[in-house]
């Protein structure tokens, strides 16, 4: 109903909106580009009438053989749907919680096969409460697709690292575009591979720089939760946030520790 107020769809005729579960299997077509915000929960579930006529809810497991692993978790299943999407050079941008980038087990097996098939150069890291409820981390991870190779597609990933010592509320401090200006240029869209870092030895606060593949692939479970900037709240007592926004920051921690127990808990 909101896309519709949007303007997106029609009531009558053919609509672009479908009710079905785009999970269940794969894609009818291939596309150049994918632009996603997947829905967020770790777990995908449904919900029937067991025999004592009561309503119960089953966690949704899907055995798609276009798939790299079969898991519940919701978005480690977004990014391998959305790279079936995929034309043999289409490029995609999906934001995804921080748990698809260190989850183990499938999570696992999903990173090494987008470094080894997909070209996965950029992963763009955003605060707190951007896409998704307040203390929930969330990133933009780019990648084109390529074809079939026995050599890894990803050479370098670059990281922007936009959460470190970076304080964005709803009301007081929305982010916006201006925020972003200075990713998009070291994103360098018109020559993505002349890209240069911005950290280094000697600028150690750069919050541009890349990885290569290699030095990932070898890291405890492929783990792509990267970070490098020092914490200057850590280290300046002097330079900490108004009041106010750590007070909502360490709510927004509280939010996101329950919400990892609650899931750990049911898991």
């Amino acid at each position: 109903m909101n896309r519709f107020l949007h303007g997106i769809g029609e009531m009558t005729g053919e609509t672009l909106i479908s009710p079905a579960d785009a999970l269940v299997a794969p894609p009818p077509e291939s596309f150049d580009y994918v632009l996603a915000n997947p829905p967020f929960g770790k777990k995908s579930s449904m919900s029937f009438t067991n025999a004592e006529g009561e309503q119960e809810t089953d966690d949704l497991t899907y055995n798609r053989q276009d798939f790299w692993a079969t898991t519940s978790n919701k978005q480690l299943n977004f990014v391998q749907h959305i790279r079936a999407m995929l034309k043999t050079t289409g490029r995609a941008a999906v934001v995804v919680p921080d748990n698809v980038l260190f989850e183990g087990g499938a999570g696992e097996t999903i990173r090494r096969k987008l470094l080894q098939t997909t070209d996965l150069h950029t992963i763009l890291r955003l605060p707190t409460g951007i896409f998704y409820a307040q203390g929930v981390k969330a990133n933009v991870i780019f990648f084109d697709n390529r074809p079939a190779s026995p050599d890894p597609q990803t050479s370098k990933v670059w990281y922007y690292d936009y959460r470190t010592n970076v304080h964005h509320t709803l009301k007081q401090k929305p982010l916006t575009y201006a925020h972003l200006e200075d990713f998009v240029a070291c994103y360098n869209p018109v020559d993505r591979h002349g890209r240069k870092p911005t950290w280094s030895d000697e600028a150690e606060d750069g919050r541009w720089r890349a990885y290569e593949c290699e030095e990932l692939l070898s890291r405890d479970k492929a783990s792509l939760d990267l970070f490098w900037l020092r914490d200057a709240s850590m280290t300046d007592l002097n330079n900490l946030p108004d009041p106010d926004v750590l007070v909502e920051e360490i709510m927004e921690n509280l939010r996101s520790a329950l919400t990892h127990f609650e899931a750990a808990s049911s898991s």
